[in-house]
Order: C-alpha cells, then sequence, then structure tokens
C-alpha cells in the first residue's frame, strides 16, 4: 500500500488571512518529539522558516507541547493553554504518545481535544504523526499503525489536513539517504538533524498551501540528506466536497464560521468535549497541606503539597469522569481514593527509570464513566510500594483536577 504523505484535505484560509494581515498566532500540541525546552526540536525549523519566508509578518509562538504527556492531558489544559491565548491555527503531535493507551481512551480524548477547539472558534488544525519504533511492523505491512489509522478517521471527520512526518523519515532511511542513529539516535526523539527531516514534510505542505511561498529561500534547509523536492512526497491536495457533504451544507464552509450547534455529530458520544477545572481552593483538606504559586512549569498555576502519609482531600462533585495531575517522580507519594463509598483504590502508578525526583506532569485518570449525578471523592496520601523510592520523606503535590462533564 502506498500512504500519502501529505493530506491537505482543506484550504489553510484563515491562516492565509492572518498573513494578508500581518500578524498570526501558532499553536502546537504535543509530546517530547514537539516539546520547545530542547530547543532543536521541529518546530524550531518551521518557525525559521515562517520567518525567512513571511519576513512581514508578526509571528506569536505558543508552544504548548509537554514531554510524557497525551491527547488526554491536552483535552484538559488546552483552554489555559492554546484558547485563550488566541491561536489562529494549531499543530497536534499526539500519535507516539498516545500509541500504547488503550483504543477507547485516546478517542475520546483526541476527538474531545478537536471539539472543544473548533467550538472556541479555532478551527485550522494540523496534525502531525512522528515515529516511534513499535510503528515499523505494521507499516511494513502496509497498514496504518492504529495510533494513527485512529487519528485520520478524526482527520477525515473533521476535515483536518495530515502531515505523516514519520513515513517520510521513514522512507529516507530505507532509500540510505541517512541511517536510523542519525534520524532518531534513541529510537524515538530526533536530535537536530533528525527534526530538521520532520521540519521538511511541514515546511513542504505549508509552501504548497500559504500565500507568499514563492519568497522561500531554500538554503534554509540545511541537511545534508537535501532539500526535498516536491516529487519527493506523495502529496493528496484539497478535493472537492463529496455530494452528500454538499447536500448538508458543506462542512468545510461551516468551518469558516463556526457555530457548535454546527459541528457534525461526535465519532463517540463520551469523548472528553466538556471538562471543567476546579480551583484547588474548593477541595476539603484535613492534614498539613500547603497551596503555593509553582515555579517549574508554566503549565500550571499553583500546586497544592504534603508530605504527610495519611493527609486527605474530599471533593463534592457532579459530572461523569474525574481527572487528577500531578508532580510526579520517584520521590513522590502515592494515594488510595474512593468515590461514593466504593472500594479503596491504590494508584500503582508506574515509575519508570528515565523519571527523576519529580518533574513529571502526569495525569491519572479517575475514570469517565460514572453516572451524571452528584458524587464524592476520597483520597488520602500513602507510602509508594514501588522499589525506586529510597528516601524517607515522600512528597504529594496537586495541580489540577478537572470534572468532565
Amino acid at each position: 500500500m502506498t500512504f500519502p504523505i501529505i493530506r491537505a484535505r482543506k484550504p489553510l484560509k484563515h491562516w492565509n488571512s492572518c498573513l494578508e494581515q500581518g500578524a498570526i498566532t501558532i499553536g502546537f500540541l504535543g509530546g517530547s518529539i514537539t516539546d520547545a525546552r530542547p530547543r532543536h526540536n521541529w518546530p524550531e525549523y518551521v518557525r525559521e522558516w515562517l520567518l525567512a519566508t513571511f519576513s512581514n509578518v508578526r509571528f506569536r509562538i505558543e508552544n504548548a507541547a509537554i514531554g510524557a504527556t497525551g491527547s488526554d492531558l491536552a483535552a484538559l489544559r488546552v483552554r489555559r493553554d492554546i484558547i485563550d491565548r488566541n491561536c489562529d491555527v494549531v499543530f497536534i503531535e499526539y500519535a507516539v504518545n498516545d500509541h500504547d493507551v488503550p483504543s477507547y481512551r485516546r478517542r475520546r480524548t483526541r476527538e474531545g481535544l478537536i471539539r472543544q477547539l473548533y467550538k472556541a472558534g479555532v478551527t485550522e488544525l494540523i496534525f502531525v504523526y512522528t515515529y516511534s519504533g513499535d510503528m515499523k511492523e505494521e507499516i511494513d505491512k502496509g497498514r496504518y499503525p492504529a495510533s494513527i489509522a485512529e487519528l485520520e478517521e478524526l482527520a477525515i471527520h473533521y476535515h483536518i489536513p495530515s502531515i505523516w512526518v514519520g513515513k517520510y523519515g521513514l522512507d529516507q532511511v530505507a532509500a540510505g539517504k541517512l541511517s536510523m542513529d542519525e534520524w532518531l539516535p534513541d529510537g524515538l526523539h530526533p536530535k537536530e538533524r533528525g527534526s530538521r527531516i520532520y521540519a521538511e514534510c511541514v515546511i513542504e505542505y505549508l509552501q504548497r498551501e500559504l500565500q507568499g511561498q514563492e519568497t522561500l529561500d531554500r538554503k534554509h534547509i540545511k541537511h545534508d540528506s537535501g532539500a526535498i523536492q516536491p516529487e519527493q512526497l506523495l502529496y493528496e491536495p484539497v478535493t472537492d466536497t463529496s455530494e452528500a457533504e454538499r447536500s448538508k451544507g458543506s462542512f468545510l464552509q461551516i468551518l469558516q464560521q463556526p457555530d457548535a450547534s454546527k459541528l457534525p455529530r461526535a465519532l463517540d458520544p463520551l469523548c472528553w468535549e466538556y471538562i471543567v477545572e476546579i480551583p484547588l481552593s474548593e477541595l476539603e483538606l484535613i492534614g498539613q497541606w500547603v497551596e503555593q504559586r509553582w515555579h517549574q512549569y508554566e503549565w500550571i498555576d499553583t500546586m497544592l503539597e504534603t508530605n504527610e502519609l495519611g493527609a486527605s482531600l474530599y471533593y463534592s462533585f457532579r459530572g461523569r469522569g474525574l481527572m487528577l495531575v500531578f508532580d510526579y517522580g520517584s520521590c513522590s507519594a502515592e494515594f488510595e481514593y474512593r468515590i461514593d463509598d466504593g472500594e479503596w483504590i491504590y494508584s500503582n502508578r508506574d515509575c519508570p527509570e528515565w523519571v527523576g525526583h519529580d518533574g513529571w506532569l502526569r495525569l491519572f485518570d479517575c475514570g469517565d464513566e460514572l453516572t451524571n449525578e452528584e458524587h464524592r471523592i476520597e483520597l488520602r496520601v500513602v507510602k509508594p510500594r514501588h522499589e525506586r523510592q529510597e528516601l524517607g520523606e515522600y512528597i504529594f503535590r496537586l495541580g489540577k483536577v478537572a470534572i468532565i462533564l
């Protein structure tokens, strides 16, 4: 099977309008491959190209990607980190970090993320599919890896362009233009050269879709394999909508004038479309706790912290799901919780070798299929059972609580 690497699906009408007006805000959501902090990931080189190509445009970049996080946490924080920052267009990269998540779960979180953005008027989204080694077997068999296949279902349903940068990189390796070690030294995370390969695909797509692209100076694509040429990529351009779509009033037209009531039906009725974050100040606390401004992440405003085993908290809520977000590491305490006087459940979070004492912004799912009525959660801090804990003091840090409606 021959896979198109770039599927355009719909024109970048709003992006081009912003270029004409001279200013645009570009958002990024994803994991460590997109995270801005390494300073060598693919968004850096896309930005470099944009600045060189559209010298009279004021660009604002809102890179909200966070390493070791998936679309579930993105659905929880998209309003704060993307919507409220007035992003005009958003790149979304979760094919890799969602790969090991159960299918039903990633379908819900991804579609909820999309629908939140669309309802807020952010309708120019672009999927970017990167690569991990566990995808190769399916690709070699001529199949989309499941994580990407499910993103493509959403891309078709919501007319979202997609760019399979991972397949392009794999093709470059197969053609002998670079080694796997040069592309992905650890099999997953690119360094500068590998990130430039990812960026080339994105740049090729933008070059075709944006006005004024004739000003492109290809010297800005610097890696040794040389700049890609249009014939190197299998490109699926924008096509006319089907008769069925035209009879519905053209979803492509609806996207240009967003109206939540006109969004297509959700593929999964349990998608995370409605999420409400709860202020930490509303939690009932027992024991020694402190709520303080948090300096470690810009993604968290305040953190609720205790090092007292047995400290507890309570909260009553109405909704069908509850999410907790922590600063997590090998020195973190664990917790037990129960909902509505049910059985106590131990959090039992894994602690991989790459995790430091703290610093992993980690979401914990207390379930999203409760009855939509009043519930009460009880939580108490307990000693961890994993083998990595070597210190006598345990820290419990809670950064966000959110309800799924």
